[in-house]
């Protein structure tokens, strides 16, 4: 719904996404990867291969749907809890795992548990619930459900059940008009 003064008028259609195909991640030590990632969360290796002389494994987080791992050997790794503000340089914070539902949820806590992992209880933000752990190497993450869910709908800024920001940044009243000023541009590094 472009209207007047919209940056995308003369963009060709959006692509039609169908999720993450693969978000690549960094490990000192694959073994430890494949066996939390596999064995204690359950996704299915996949794929592996050789990048130039790193490992690169891909793990099944839903059809289509992975998340992959370069073994750069003495990799630095950090701890930082999920939205936690850090006390050094990052562009990542935490990754978000969907489950179908709070039983869902329930039970991989379980399984963490029985691993000998640590996770945090059942937090309920409103729209969703999730829990928080980290793994081998202190990556961030989170297991969430939907309990409104904000995708499967047509988008209401009015519904603060979900659009809870009581100073949303200028984009998002402009999408309430049905519009955006600008866009950004960016430069391959």
């Amino acid at each position: 719904m472009a209207t007047t003064n919209d940056a995308r008028a003369d963009f060709p259609a959006a692509p039609r996404w169908q999720g993450v195909n693969h978000l690549a991640m960094v490990t000192p030590d694959m073994d430890t990867t494949v066996r939390f990632y596999d064995g204690v969360l359950g996704m299915r290796l996949v794929a592996t291969t050789m990048a130039g002389p790193m490992r690169h494994y891909f793990f099944e987080i839903a059809p289509g749907n992975t998340i992959a791992f370069f073994e750069v050997e003495g990799a630095a790794t950090f701890a930082k809890p999920a939205g936690a503000p850090p006390t050094f340089p990052i562009q990542f914070d935490h990754l978000s795992f969907d489950v179908p539902d709070e039983h869902a949820l329930e039970q991989l806590r379980k399984r963490l548990l029985a691993a000998g992992s640590d996770v945090t209880p059942v937090v309920d933000h409103g729209f969703i619930r999730s829990v928080y752990f980290t793994d081998p190497t202190g990556i961030a993450l989170e297991a969430s459900w939907w309990v409104v869910d904000a995708t499967g709908r047509p988008t209401d800024f009015d519904d603060s059940s979900v659009f809870g920001d009581p100073h949303p940044v200028p984009a998002v009243s402009e999408l309430r008009e049905g519009r955006l000023e600008h866009v950004p541009t960016t430069r391959l590094v």
